[in-house]
């Protein structure tokens, strides 16, 4: 599938952004369609595309997340990327269990934009084929120490560094450290790649967060 024919649903209610966010994306050769709110993307969306959605999370009306649980109801698997500017882990956590691929804080790189993007498009292409990167998923959290997976679980349940060393009865410093060996060697690059994999690989359940 070439990039002219791959599609990107960008949804937000700020036209600056979306003006902004189809122009980057149209540079590098993907057709951006825009939308304001969440009911028109709904309404017009083709589910048969070869796509991915750019969702803003807070939209007046109809927000990110009520735009996601309709697509789920309507049986529309596109992968969608979330944007915000409050990526707080519950909201974070709330997107992942329900199937996001990504969580973008904004305002955000382009460069990382794009990749995500990218990423996802992909990964539905191979989705579509069966193809999964569950078992790379699983063999990059082998590869943890015990004491790196004692920080990974309250990190990614949403404790801060501090409530971790004392859960821990060990400096923050310390956990600074094994939480950036945690990230490195699970290949996440945001503290949001981390919870979504933690969701996907079943270590954490999502009902029972803070």
């Amino acid at each position: 599938m070439t990039a002219a024919k791959q599609v990107v649903y960008v949804v937000d209610d700020d036209q600056g952004m979306l003006d902004s966010t189809v122009w980057l994306l149209e540079s590098v050769g993907l057709q951006a369609i825009p939308f304001t709110s969440g009911r028109a993307f709904l309404d017009a969306c083709d589910a048969d595309l070869n796509a991915c959605v750019l969702l803003d999370v807070r939209m007046p009306g109809m927000g990110g997340l009520n735009v996601q649980e309709e697509m789920r109801t309507r049986g529309n698997v596109l992968p969608i990327i979330f944007v915000s500017g409050h990526a707080d882990v519950p909201i974070v956590v709330r997107a992942f269990k329900a199937g996001a691929c990504d969580f973008i804080e904004k305002p955000y790189n382009e460069q990382l934009l794009l990749d995500s993007v990218q990423q996802a498009l992909s990964r539905f292409e191979h989705s579509r084929s069966g193809n999964s990167d569950h078992d790379g998923l699983l063999s990059r959290l082998a590869s943890l120490t015990p004491r790196e997976r004692d920080v990974l679980l309250p990190l990614v349940q949403g404790y801060t560094n501090r409530e971790i060393a004392e859960q821990l009865d060990i400096s923050v410093k310390t956990v600074d450290l094994y939480r950036s060996r945690v990230m490195k060697r699970m290949q996440a690059e945001r503290l949001a790649d981390l919870v979504g994999m933690a969701i996907a690989v079943k270590l954490i359940d999502p009902l029972h967060l803070r």
